[in-house]
Protein backbone atom coordinates (compact mmCIF):
# COMPACT_ATOMS: atom_id res chain seq x y z
CA UNK A 1 0.00 0.00 0.00
CA UNK A 2 1.03 3.64 -0.94
CA UNK A 3 1.45 6.18 1.98
CA UNK A 4 2.45 9.10 -0.38
CA UNK A 5 -0.05 11.66 1.37
CA UNK A 6 0.69 10.63 4.81
CA UNK A 7 4.00 10.27 4.23
CA UNK A 8 4.30 13.96 2.95
CA UNK A 9 1.92 14.66 6.08
CA UNK A 10 4.52 13.09 8.96
CA UNK A 11 7.62 15.05 7.11
CA UNK A 12 5.77 18.27 7.50
CA UNK A 13 4.60 18.08 11.14
CA UNK A 14 8.36 16.73 11.92
CA UNK A 15 9.54 19.47 10.88
CA UNK A 16 7.50 21.62 12.28
CA UNK A 17 7.81 19.52 15.81
CA UNK A 18 12.11 20.56 15.35
CA UNK A 19 11.67 23.77 14.82
CA UNK A 20 11.24 24.09 18.53
CA UNK A 21 13.96 22.15 20.25
CA UNK A 22 16.44 24.63 20.30
CA UNK A 23 14.70 26.15 23.27
CA UNK A 24 13.50 23.07 25.11
CA UNK A 25 17.96 22.42 24.80
CA UNK A 26 19.50 25.52 25.30
CA UNK A 27 20.21 28.27 27.31
CA UNK A 28 19.33 31.98 26.77
CA UNK A 29 23.43 32.61 25.78
CA UNK A 30 23.24 29.29 23.57
CA UNK A 31 24.96 26.37 25.80
CA UNK A 32 23.26 23.07 26.09
CA UNK A 33 21.21 22.80 29.36
CA UNK A 34 22.99 19.69 30.25
CA UNK A 35 25.63 20.64 32.51
CA UNK A 36 26.46 16.78 33.63
CA UNK A 37 24.99 14.52 36.35
CA UNK A 38 23.74 14.98 39.62
CA UNK A 39 24.00 12.46 43.25
CA UNK A 40 22.10 12.69 45.85
CA UNK A 41 24.43 14.78 47.84
CA UNK A 42 23.66 17.44 45.10
CA UNK A 43 27.38 16.59 43.53
CA UNK A 44 27.69 17.85 39.60
CA UNK A 45 30.02 15.92 37.87
CA UNK A 46 30.29 17.24 34.34
CA UNK A 47 30.21 15.75 31.12
CA UNK A 48 33.42 15.71 28.34
CA UNK A 49 32.32 16.26 24.86
CA UNK A 50 33.28 12.81 23.89
CA UNK A 51 30.64 12.64 20.51
CA UNK A 52 29.09 9.33 22.36
CA UNK A 53 28.17 10.86 25.42
CA UNK A 54 26.71 13.82 23.93
CA UNK A 55 25.32 11.92 21.35
CA UNK A 56 23.45 9.32 23.79
CA UNK A 57 22.56 12.46 26.30
CA UNK A 58 21.11 14.08 23.39
CA UNK A 59 18.50 11.48 22.61
CA UNK A 60 17.49 11.13 26.50
CA UNK A 61 16.98 14.79 26.36
CA UNK A 62 14.96 14.89 23.41
CA UNK A 63 12.52 11.68 23.87
CA UNK A 64 10.01 13.07 25.67
CA UNK A 65 9.28 15.60 23.37
CA UNK A 66 9.74 12.81 20.52
CA UNK A 67 6.95 10.71 23.14
CA UNK A 68 4.76 13.92 23.37
CA UNK A 69 5.19 14.51 19.10
CA UNK A 70 3.65 10.58 18.97
CA UNK A 71 0.99 11.24 20.82
CA UNK A 72 -0.01 14.11 19.38
CA UNK A 73 -0.25 12.65 16.24
CA UNK A 74 -1.35 9.41 17.17
CA UNK A 75 1.48 7.15 16.43
CA UNK A 76 2.78 4.59 19.17
CA UNK A 77 6.84 4.84 19.33
CA UNK A 78 8.49 1.33 19.30
CA UNK A 79 12.31 1.03 20.29
CA UNK A 80 14.66 -1.28 18.94
CA UNK A 81 14.70 -4.62 20.87
CA UNK A 82 19.19 -4.51 20.23
CA UNK A 83 21.44 -1.45 20.55
CA UNK A 84 22.58 -2.23 16.74
CA UNK A 85 19.30 -2.58 15.07
CA UNK A 86 17.93 -0.37 13.10
CA UNK A 87 16.23 2.37 13.32
CA UNK A 88 16.52 3.67 16.83
CA UNK A 89 12.36 4.93 16.54
CA UNK A 90 9.60 3.38 14.53
CA UNK A 91 6.36 5.11 14.56
CA UNK A 92 3.28 3.26 14.47
CA UNK A 93 0.38 4.88 13.32
CA UNK A 94 -2.25 4.27 15.90
CA UNK A 95 -5.25 3.86 13.66
CA UNK A 96 -3.36 2.10 10.71
CA UNK A 97 -0.59 -0.12 12.21
CA UNK A 98 0.65 -0.89 8.53
CA UNK A 99 1.83 2.91 8.30
CA UNK A 100 5.70 3.12 9.72
CA UNK A 101 8.20 5.76 9.61
CA UNK A 102 11.28 5.15 10.77
CA UNK A 103 13.50 7.32 12.60
CA UNK A 104 17.34 7.68 13.44
CA UNK A 105 18.92 10.38 15.78
CA UNK A 106 22.20 11.95 14.47
CA UNK A 107 24.42 14.45 16.00
CA UNK A 108 27.47 15.68 14.85
CA UNK A 109 29.65 19.41 15.21
CA UNK A 110 30.87 21.78 13.15
CA UNK A 111 34.55 21.86 12.19
CA UNK A 112 36.27 24.54 13.74
CA UNK A 113 38.63 25.18 10.93
CA UNK A 114 35.85 25.13 8.29
CA UNK A 115 32.26 26.09 10.47
CA UNK A 116 30.53 25.60 6.92
CA UNK A 117 31.20 21.76 7.23
CA UNK A 118 30.26 19.51 9.76
CA UNK A 119 31.85 15.63 10.72
CA UNK A 120 29.00 13.82 8.98
CA UNK A 121 27.58 11.05 10.28
CA UNK A 122 26.66 7.46 8.71
CA UNK A 123 23.15 7.27 7.55
CA UNK A 124 22.20 3.21 8.54
CA UNK A 125 23.76 0.23 6.76
CA UNK A 126 23.79 -1.03 3.18
CA UNK A 127 24.31 -4.68 4.22
CA UNK A 128 21.40 -7.18 4.20
CA UNK A 129 18.21 -5.84 5.47
CA UNK A 130 18.67 -2.73 2.76
CA UNK A 131 19.39 -5.17 0.25
CA UNK A 132 16.50 -7.64 1.18
CA UNK A 133 13.76 -5.51 2.04
CA UNK A 134 12.42 -8.20 3.88
CA UNK A 135 15.05 -8.93 5.82
CA UNK A 136 14.50 -9.16 9.91
CA UNK A 137 18.70 -9.30 10.12
CA UNK A 138 19.19 -6.30 12.55
CA UNK A 139 16.36 -4.05 11.83
CA UNK A 140 13.24 -3.85 13.72
CA UNK A 141 11.01 -4.37 10.96
CA UNK A 142 11.52 -4.87 7.70
CA UNK A 143 13.19 -2.24 5.74
CA UNK A 144 10.42 -2.33 2.74
CA UNK A 145 7.58 -1.68 5.72
CA UNK A 146 8.58 1.46 6.45
CA UNK A 147 6.78 4.35 4.27
CA UNK A 148 9.93 6.22 4.78
CA UNK A 149 13.25 6.48 6.57
CA UNK A 150 13.91 10.09 8.47
CA UNK A 151 16.86 11.87 10.36
CA UNK A 152 16.25 13.90 12.99
CA UNK A 153 19.69 15.49 13.23
CA UNK A 154 21.88 18.26 15.62
CA UNK A 155 24.69 19.86 14.89
CA UNK A 156 26.22 21.50 17.33
CA UNK A 157 29.49 23.43 18.34
CA UNK A 158 32.05 22.16 20.55
CA UNK A 159 33.60 24.40 23.38
CA UNK A 160 36.60 25.36 23.26
CA UNK A 161 37.51 25.92 27.07
CA UNK A 162 40.31 23.91 28.91
CA UNK A 163 39.71 20.51 30.70
CA UNK A 164 36.42 20.12 29.16
CA UNK A 165 37.77 16.46 27.88
CA UNK A 166 38.38 15.90 31.91
CA UNK A 167 34.97 15.03 34.78
CA UNK A 168 35.26 17.32 37.19
CA UNK A 169 33.83 17.50 40.53
CA UNK A 170 31.66 20.86 40.82
CA UNK A 171 28.77 21.72 43.53
CA UNK A 172 24.88 22.13 43.08
CA UNK A 173 25.52 25.96 43.63
CA UNK A 174 27.97 26.38 40.75
CA UNK A 175 25.38 24.76 38.40
CA UNK A 176 24.98 28.11 35.97
CA UNK A 177 29.11 28.91 36.30
CA UNK A 178 29.52 25.32 34.46
CA UNK A 179 30.61 25.66 30.68
CA UNK A 180 28.68 23.54 28.87
CA UNK A 181 30.45 20.79 26.28
CA UNK A 182 28.44 21.80 23.68
CA UNK A 183 26.34 24.86 22.60
CA UNK A 184 24.83 26.63 19.18
CA UNK A 185 22.48 23.86 18.29
CA UNK A 186 20.81 23.53 14.92
CA UNK A 187 18.22 20.93 14.16
CA UNK A 188 16.93 19.52 11.15
CA UNK A 189 14.90 16.36 9.63
CA UNK A 190 15.25 14.83 6.43
CA UNK A 191 14.73 11.25 4.61
CA UNK A 192 17.97 9.74 4.52
CA UNK A 193 18.64 9.56 0.86
CA UNK A 194 18.27 13.04 0.87
CA UNK A 195 21.63 13.95 2.60
CA UNK A 196 23.37 10.75 1.34
CA UNK A 197 26.58 10.85 -0.23
CA UNK A 198 27.97 8.06 -2.46
CA UNK A 199 30.73 7.35 0.00
CA UNK A 200 30.96 4.63 2.89
CA UNK A 201 30.63 6.60 6.60
CA UNK A 202 32.94 4.21 8.16
CA UNK A 203 36.09 2.29 7.61
CA UNK A 204 35.19 -1.33 9.15
CA UNK A 205 31.29 -1.64 8.43
CA UNK A 206 28.70 -0.91 5.59
CA UNK A 207 27.66 2.31 6.55
CA UNK A 208 26.43 4.83 4.17
CA UNK A 209 27.99 8.13 4.97
CA UNK A 210 26.07 11.34 5.35
CA UNK A 211 27.48 14.62 3.20
CA UNK A 212 29.42 17.08 4.93
CA UNK A 213 28.40 20.90 3.86
CA UNK A 214 26.25 22.49 6.58
CA UNK A 215 23.85 24.32 4.39
CA UNK A 216 23.20 21.23 1.95
CA UNK A 217 22.17 18.92 4.90
CA UNK A 218 19.91 21.34 6.25
CA UNK A 219 18.06 21.23 2.86
CA UNK A 220 18.46 17.86 1.97
CA UNK A 221 20.72 18.84 -0.91
CA UNK A 222 22.83 15.48 -1.22
CA UNK A 223 24.64 13.47 -3.81
CA UNK A 224 21.08 11.91 -5.20
CA UNK A 225 19.07 15.23 -4.94
CA UNK A 226 18.32 15.14 -8.84
CA UNK A 227 18.33 11.59 -9.03
CA UNK A 228 15.72 10.87 -6.73
CA UNK A 229 15.39 7.80 -3.60
CA UNK A 230 15.38 5.14 -6.15
CA UNK A 231 18.73 5.64 -7.71
CA UNK A 232 19.88 5.86 -3.88
CA UNK A 233 18.51 2.70 -3.26
CA UNK A 234 20.28 1.32 -6.62
CA UNK A 235 23.47 2.49 -6.15
CA UNK A 236 23.91 1.45 -2.30
CA UNK A 237 22.51 -1.93 -2.92
CA UNK A 238 25.60 -2.39 -5.32
CA UNK A 239 28.09 -0.43 -3.28
CA UNK A 240 31.39 -1.98 -4.24
CA UNK A 241 29.85 -5.05 -5.80
CA UNK A 242 29.98 -4.06 -9.52
CA UNK A 243 33.27 -4.61 -11.55
CA UNK A 244 34.21 -1.90 -14.08
CA UNK A 245 35.47 -3.48 -17.65
CA UNK A 246 37.22 -0.65 -18.67
CA UNK A 247 39.39 -0.95 -15.09
CA UNK A 248 39.00 -3.85 -13.36
CA UNK A 249 37.95 -1.78 -9.98
CA UNK A 250 34.89 -1.89 -8.20
CA UNK A 251 32.22 0.91 -8.02
CA UNK A 252 32.49 3.10 -5.04
CA UNK A 253 31.82 6.45 -6.87
CA UNK A 254 28.04 7.61 -7.88
CA UNK A 255 29.94 9.06 -11.18
CA UNK A 256 30.98 5.58 -12.15
CA UNK A 257 27.80 3.64 -11.26
CA UNK A 258 25.66 6.58 -13.60
CA UNK A 259 28.17 5.88 -16.48
CA UNK A 260 27.91 1.77 -15.97
CA UNK A 261 23.97 2.38 -15.91
CA UNK A 262 24.68 4.86 -19.12
CA UNK A 263 23.70 8.11 -17.54
CA UNK A 264 25.28 11.24 -17.69
CA UNK A 265 27.80 11.64 -14.83
CA UNK A 266 27.48 15.28 -15.39
CA UNK A 267 24.22 15.15 -13.08
CA UNK A 268 26.75 14.87 -10.12
CA UNK A 269 29.73 15.76 -10.81
CA UNK A 270 29.04 19.30 -9.56
CA UNK A 271 26.91 18.13 -6.37
CA UNK A 272 29.73 15.52 -5.50
CA UNK A 273 32.75 18.29 -5.48
CA UNK A 274 30.66 20.51 -2.83
CA UNK A 275 29.25 17.87 -1.17
CA UNK A 276 31.65 14.99 -0.42
CA UNK A 277 33.07 14.36 3.38
CA UNK A 278 35.92 15.69 3.69
CA UNK A 279 38.55 12.56 4.76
Amino acid sequence: MSYVNEKEQFKTDLQAFVSGLVGHVSTEDKQWTIKGFIDVYKNIYTISADTKIVSKILEIHLFPKILEFAKLHDFNLVLTDHQNYYPDISFVSEKDPGLKFALDLKTTYRLAAKPEFCNGFTLGSHGEYFIDRKSRKNVQFPYGEYAAHFCLGAIYTRATSENLEDVQLRQINELRSIVSVVRDFQFFVCEKWEIASDRSGSGNTANIGSIAKIEDILNGNGMFKKLGEQWFDEYWMNYGKITLPATGKKITKLADFLVYRGQEADLVNARAKATRRKT
